[in-house]
């Protein structure tokens, strides 16, 4: 059995890819964290200050449209809980959510809770299902860590879209430093659309049409600086605990999951059994490494969370019949692809290049005597 160095401060251990120790045992992600916590992180009345200037900021950039923001809403703790919250604050969102195949049930009646509390206005976009089904299946196939971009990249695409359409300036998102502090370096960025569709090139079957996607110019230039659209993420700004924020949740009819990105069918499958039993990564640890680092639970807690099995045995079995039939793949090759080496997301080609050049002109900028 292989043995494997965990940090000493929070659960992260040498086989998450990225993590590094140093000579007293504490991980590089928990370096990162207090590098990045004193500017990013403001659960205290300098948040509350700060906050109430993001909204006015929202507000006003808002005036003269029928919304004053907009964000996608898929039914999670983070997205439901920001949903209260910007109805407290008073802003006017327009609300999307993205339906790419695979909402539960519960994730469906925790949407319509929200909005029955909240009184926003929604807009779903339901992704062509054969091309979901096709890009989807091609993700598989190549084996890659990100199985997640099919749904990530619509999902941002669409939002974009509609912030163009109803000249919306500000996107609220529901990321939040408190849980989700601990990088995933695994993870390709979801927003590459060169990579997303050369991996579609290898594996698919149909033309990519019917799904939304956004380019590199689109997202690094015309979006912030020709439509001068900005995120926020107001969740760094209050006290934000998930117990706290499911039992606020629940007192308007919203019910709690049984597993974390339990309103998706493909992120739990994906999360709880393709990334351990492939990969050997075990993705709890992010999680629960984070909230131990903001004080949330103790790193005891959270030790004795990872004794619990990542997936139920008896009903993986019925879990995997169901995503294979999902994608159109048969058991055998269900079983190929998990077992076989898997492809990283640079043997495709992706936008680094292109990152590279804009980073080198940034630094060009930056020296430049007109700058």
């Amino acid at each position: 059995m292989v043995s494997y160095q965990i940090c000493r401060r929070c659960v992260m251990d040498s086989s998450m890819p990225g993590t590094i120790f140093d000579d007293e045992g504490i991980c590089s992600n928990c370096h990162t964290f207090d590098e990045q916590a004193p500017v990013t992180w403001f659960p205290n009345a300098e948040g509350g200050r700060r906050l109430a200037q993001m909204v006015e900021t929202i507000k006003t950039r808002g005036k003269g449209h029928e919304y004053d923001c907009i964000f996608g809403l898929s039914g999670g703790v983070d997205s439901s809980y920001l949903a209260l919250k910007l109805k407290e604050w008073a802003l006017n969102p327009l609300v999307v959510h993205v339906d790419a195949g695979w909402n539960t049930e519960l994730a469906v009646q925790n949407i319509q809770a929200v909005l029955d509390y909240t009184g926003f206005d929604l807009c779903t976009e339901v992704v062509d299902w054969k091309m979901m089904k096709d890009l989807q299946a091609a993700y598989f196939r190549s084996g890659v860590t990100n199985q997640d971009v099919p749904q990530d990249h619509v999902f941002m695409a669409t939002l974009f879209h509609y912030a163009k359409k109803f000249g919306i300036k500000s996107i609220i998102s529901g990321h939040n430093f408190a849980t989700e502090s601990v990088p995933i370096p695994w993870q390709h960025n979801a927003m590459d659309r060169i990579n997303l569709r050369a991996i579609h090139r290898a594996y698919g079957h149909r033309p990519l049409k019917g799904y939304r996607t956004v380019s590199f110019l689109d997202f690094y230039l015309l979006i912030p600086l020709l439509h001068r659209i900005k995120f926020y993420r107001p969740l760094n700004l209050i006290p934000y605990n998930k117990d706290e924020a499911i039992a606020a949740l629940e007192t308007v009819g919203w019910k709690r999951y049984a597993r974390k990105h339990g309103e998706s069918e493909f992120t739990k499958f994906f999360q709880d059994y393709y990334l351990p039993v492939k990969f050997g990564i075990d993705k709890r640890r992010t999680h629960l490494s984070s909230i131990v680092l903001s004080g949330a639970i103790t790193r005891d807690q959270a030790l004795a969370q990872l004794q619990q099995p990542n997936y139920d045995e008896d009903s993986v079995h019925r879990d995997i019949e169901y995503f294979c039939k999902k994608i159109g793949v048969d058991q055998a090759e269900f079983e190929d692809v998990v077992a076989r080496k898997p492809d990283v997301h640079l043997d495709y080609p992706s936008w680094n290049p292109l990152l590279a050049s804009l980073r080198w002109m940034k630094r060009l900028i930056r020296v430049s005597p007109m700058g």
